[in-house]
């Protein structure tokens, strides 16, 4: 039985991962453990909807029906998608609305420029094999915010980043050594960004050789060379950003941390990882890792 099995390894790995792999929830893994046995929860619609609002207005606003779907089985209810997007349709629920916004970084300089090494190969076979980086604006009544970010293209996690009042090349700096420190990679990762001034600055460089990583760049004018790093700051912008107001770059900063380390890299559905957050992805294959590693 797959709760007995579980229940035997909970000492060597962890138990979500555990569940996910073998298709049942933790929930019902806990009913069986204390005794009972794993019933499916069969909700009206009326309460189907309390939930989904209860879950929109956890999450802010951030999930559309896929992710909604994903969202409510993974916390043990048994959902359709035919079901969930119609109380959601039915009932004006929806993820907040996408906008534009323009890019920041300048490549207009007389600073040398890598070429670009990453070819778009958005899914490495490893952590640490290709990081992606960008910097974006955020609005306060105090003035401009500026997050610069370095994301692991493996999980797409954001294993580094800096927010400050000024788009200087501290900035980036400050951010790659955040994803440093935390990673500690070996020799050879691609870091890729755009051709801004920051990013083909001596300094940052420096710092990339400091580190045994080897620069890519993005084509010039071409922000899909950069789509993941576009994504995740799409992602910010509509479902955090757009339609707050921060009265002081403090509030923002705070806003921003929640965001970045509690949701997106914990908690938020991502669809390129099987609707898993990327501290999931990344935690399932570790244990994967070690499986394999166990029965060689």
């Amino acid at each position: 039985m797959k709760y007995a099995w579980i229940d035997g390894q909970r000492k060597a790995y962890w138990l979500p991962a555990m569940c996910t792999t073998l298709e049942v929830s933790v929930s019902g893994y806990r009913a069986w453990k204390h005794g009972g046995s794993p019933q499916r929860k069969r909700l009206t619609d009326t309460q189907m909807l309390a939930l989904i609002r209860a879950i929109h207005r956890e999450l802010k606003g951030s999930y559309g029906s896929p992710r909604m779907v994903r969202e409510l089985r993974g916390r043990g209810f048994p959902a359709s998608k035919p079901r969930v997007e119609r109380l959601m349709r039915e009932n004006g629920i929806r993820a907040r609305h996408k906008r534009r916004y323009k890019a920041t970084t300048d490549s207009k300089h007389g600073l040398p420029v890598a070429p670009n090494l990453l070819d778009r190969n958005f899914a490495p076979g490893a952590p640490n094999q290709a990081w992606a980086a960008d910097i974006t604006y955020i609005w306060t009544d105090e003035g401009w915010l500026y997050l610069a970010m370095v994301l692991d293209l493996f999980n797409r996690e954001i294993v580094g980043w800096s927010i400050k009042p000024r788009m200087t090349t501290d900035i980036v700096m400050d951010a790659l050594t955040m994803a440093w420190f935390r990673r500690k990679p070996a020799a050879g990762l691609v870091h890729h960004s755009d051709r801004g001034s920051q990013y083909a600055s001596h300094a940052f460089q420096d710092r990339l050789a400091e580190y045994g990583m080897v620069c890519s760049m993005s084509r010039k004018g071409n922000c899909w060379d950069n789509a993941p790093a576009e994504s995740f700051f799409n992602s910010l912008k509509n479902e955090r950003v757009f339609g707050r107001r921060y009265a002081t770059r403090t509030a923002a900063r705070a806003d921003l941390f929640e965001y970045i380390e509690a949701f997106y890299n914990r908690s938020r559905r991502h669809s390129t990882l099987g609707y898993r957050s990327p501290v999931q992805f990344l935690q399932d294959w570790i244990t994967k890792q070690h499986e394999q590693k166990m029965a060689a």
